[in-house]
């Protein structure tokens, strides 16, 4: 029978088959999916923000793009993931607010900049992105099959699609 795992914001979790791990409400937050398909495990790290301004502060580690993914990869390698056999999907980085005073504000275009640092992040420590739902000005629930890699995205704006 599959659990399903909640992560939170600026939270990571690690599962395996045939559980599901799965966040809500992303905005301009991303959602970072990694499986390893032959091992069956896989994590989900819901990041904030790009940059980690502190790396050596532990309790910030998953807030952020950077520090987030490689620790969670880390993690997966613990458990007995293989680098080399890892893969991701990404879902998130919606602009959800308008400003008007600046086009190229901070506030505005967070969610950009996040999927950016994501991408960054990834080809950095050499795992293959081959899927994304990102940017647009909608939120996003994703669940992430630990048994198949399948990332099911849901969202009053465009309905549910599976990537």
């Amino acid at each position: 029978m599959k659990n399903t795992v909640n992560v939170g914001i600026s939270d990571m979790k690690i599962v395996s088959a045939p559980d599901v791990v799965a966040t809500y409400a992303l905005g301009s937050c991303v959602g970072i999916c990694i499986i390893d398909k032959i091992s069956q495990t896989c994590g989900l790290v819901h990041i904030m923000l790009p940059q980690n301004p502190n790396p050596a502060d532990a309790k910030a580690l998953f807030k952020y793009a950077d520090t987030g993914i490689e620790e969670m990869i880390k993690q997966m390698e613990k458990k007995g993931c293989v680098r080399v056999r890892m893969t991701a999907k990404i879902a998130g980085g919606a602009k959800m607010f308008e400003v008007s005073d600046d086009k190229n504000s901070t506030i505005g275009n967070i969610g950009e900049r996040n999927v950016v640092a994501v991408k960054s992040t990834l080809q950095k420590l050499k795992i293959k992105l081959i899927a994304e739902d990102v940017g647009l000005n909608y939120g996003r629930t994703i669940f992430f099959d630990s048994t198949n890699g399948e990332l099911t995205v849901k969202s009053f704006a465009k309905g549910n699609k599976v990537i």
